[in-house]
């Protein structure tokens, strides 16, 4: 069990947990030193929020209660991983060698903060479901597509049949022709895009294992998946048609469950990459 993801989840729902919580999600984020000093109640009278308005953030953000909470933003503490929140992604006429830097270590956060609120038991549950599926579709839009389309490439390289058509409807057309022995996943930060959302829901209903690949908390996609992968993506709504750093932590969900399905299928995984990389080294020398 982790339990340095206290500040995580409380950055990561608070678009999504009541008004009455903010108050306090704020202050705990501004003041985390603090706060792991703070009964519930004196919590209460420095946020402005009520001590049930705590419990209920704590129950929001899957926590057991305020106790728990502490001990996890205590761990964050101890491993000196703290973000601002509010971290500007772009700003004007910056210099190279603060732009790299920021840049890079906004893609690090990213994959460690997602560390801290993925499932360990629900990657090895996708692993298992995807290593004995005949099939997998891939969804996605925007930006996810591209996710999509890097998990098929990767996918195909091992034998693996799978499908990341661009095409909303051609999506939702794979999706009711799935069965029980296929997987699918759908790949949406936001958890709403409404075709994937259609696409995960055919499947299901064809009895087809159904994975989401979301931010933490509740969404609509992670709510009808079997399985639901989440993600850590610290951007600012400024900059969200981007999908910087939320893109860099889908892939890394992919690679990881690539990973894993290559790793139970060894040996058959060695012949196959090398097959597919020595015929496409003869496609490039014929072609050049």
């Amino acid at each position: 069990m982790k339990h340095n993801d206290g500040l995580v989840r409380i950055r990561e729902a608070l678009n999504i947990i009541k008004p009455a919580e903010k108050n306090a999600a704020h202050y705990i984020l501004k003041h985390p030193e603090e706060v792991v000093r703070l009964s519930v109640k004196e919590l209460s009278e420095r946020s402005g929020s009520s001590q049930a308005a705590i419990i209920r953030l704590c129950k929001s953000i899957g926590v057991t209660g305020y106790q728990d909470l502490k001990v996890r933003i205590a761990g964050d503490l101890q491993t000196n991983e703290l973000y601002n929140y509010n971290y500007k992604e772009i700003s004007p006429d910056e210099k190279i060698n603060p732009l790299i830097e920021k840049v890079s270590q906004k893609n690090i956060q990213s994959i460690t903060e997602t560390l801290k609120i993925l499932k360990y038991e629900n990657v090895e549950r996708a692993i298992n479901a995807i290593n004995k599926s005949k099939r997998i579709d891939f969804y996605g839009a925007a930006a996810s597509q591209i996710i999509a389309l890097d998990a098929q490439q990767k996918f195909l390289r091992i034998n693996k049949h799978c499908t990341a058509y661009e095409d909303s409807h051609l999506q939702i057309t794979s999706s009711v022709t799935l069965t029980e022995e296929d997987v699918a996943i759908g790949i949406s930060y936001s958890g709403e895009t409404s075709h994937v959302l259609s696409a995960i829901q055919n499947a299901k209903d064809a009895n087809a294992t159904t994975i989401s690949i979301t931010r933490y908390g509740k969404n609509p996609l992670a709510n009808i998946a079997d399985i639901a992968l989440h993600v850590s993506a610290t951007e600012s709504d400024t900059i969200r048609s981007a999908a910087t750093a939320s893109r860099i932590a889908q892939l890394n969900i992919i690679d990881i469950l690539f990973t894993g399905v290559a790793s139970r299928n060894y040996e058959s995984t060695i012949q196959y990459l090398n097959k597919t990389r020595e015929t496409l080294q003869k496609e490039f020398r014929d072609k050049g």
